[in-house]
């Protein structure tokens, strides 16, 4: 039953972007709003993410300094929790260094994928 709630969200943009590369110039207008949006989110991530990585630095080093105050059980999942919100803080950082890599690397994968799906 859940799969046919689904479906009906994912049907009507699929078959919209199937019509678009059955056009003449479907290809080069799908691959064009692509990289488009691949070019918004890597300024996103350049601008965010480092700041974003550094807040979470901060939140972590918070989650620390409470843990030292309580009890044993409660410190172990504090200090578990500011492990967990330090690995997310690295992870941030280094996609964000390396959006400007992806971002290339996805626009070029995409316009050869739809270059040759339209010959």
């Amino acid at each position: 039953m859940k799969a046919m709630g689904i479906l009906k969200y994912v049907w009507v943009p699929a078959v919209l972007f199937l019509a678009l590369l059955n056009t003449t110039n479907g290809a080069s207008v799908v691959t064009l709003q692509i990289v488009t949006e691949l070019s918004t989110v890597k300024a996103i991530l350049a601008q965010v993410g480092p700041l974003l990585s550094g807040v979470l630095f901060i939140v972590a080093g918070v989650f620390y300094a409470l843990g030292q105050v309580m009890p044993p059980d409660k410190r172990a999942n504090f200090h578990t929790t500011s492990i967990n919100i330090i690995i997310g803080a690295i992870v941030v950082g280094v996609l964000s260094v390396a959006s400007t890599t992806f971002a290339t690397a996805s626009t070029h994968l995409l316009a050869n994928v739809t270059s040759n799906s339209v010959t």
